[in-house]
């Protein structure tokens, strides 16, 4: 059986508006459980404040993430898209208002021969993309009147590498579980250290 190949990073038209649904909602989503305006633990100009910088940095931790899975899959000769999950996606909103984020829009999928590393090396890339997008949202926290923005980057990141590692269902700790045991327990254990030493040290706000 042959399998069409893709040889460079190009978009359809579905998959960008899946792309763009899954960043809005998951902004949104990400502004509710920080300022929890529903529960009354916010201001209205907070919240849009919350809502603004989400846009941004879950707008890149997102994206980096989705498309380093994509640019990776294409190296090893998949076909790769990104679909967004709409129940997902409502899932993330609801989550959210009570308190917790389930944060799982959708996913790439790629089609083609591939091995299970490989496989794997596709799942990592998403997480470890996160992590060095924190490691540089987090010079931002000491400059003034944009600490704000290097404080929720970091947040954000470290959360999406950590929350992703979980080898359940459709993430991408599932994959790196099957293939090499100790490489996932070394990339989790480490990513959820980090995420919990952050909220530790500097709070979730």
């Amino acid at each position: 059986m042959s399998y069409p190949t893709q040889s460079e990073l190009q978009f359809s038209d579905e998959e960008l508006l899946d792309l763009a649904a899954a960043w809005v909602t998951l902004s949104v989503a990400f502004a509710l459980l920080l300022e929890p305006i529903h529960r009354g633990g916010a201001t209205t100009t907070a919240f849009v404040l919350s809502v603004g910088l989400s846009f941004v940095t879950v707008g890149v931790g997102f994206l980096c993430h989705e498309l380093a899975h994509k640019v990776v899959a294409i190296r090893y000769g998949q076909v790769a898209e990104f679909r967004a999950n709409y129940q997902m996606l409502f899932l993330a909103i609801m989550s959210a208002l009570v308190g917790f984020l389930f944060a799982a829009p959708g996913a790439v999928y790629h089609a083609g021969r591939i091995t299970e590393r490989e496989n794997a090396m596709i799942a990592l890339a998403g997480p470890l993309t996160n992590h060095g997008l924190a490691l540089l949202f987090f010079p931002l926290m000491v400059i003034p009147g944009i600490g704000i923005v290097g404080h929720m980057g970091v947040l954000i990141n470290l959360f999406l590498a950590a929350f992703n590692m979980i080898p359940f269902g459709p993430l991408d700790g599932k994959s790196v579980w099957n293939w090499n045991k100790q490489v996932f327990a070394v990339v989790f254990l480490s990513g959820v250290a980090l995420l919990a030493g952050f909220i530790f040290i500097f709070g979730l706000w």
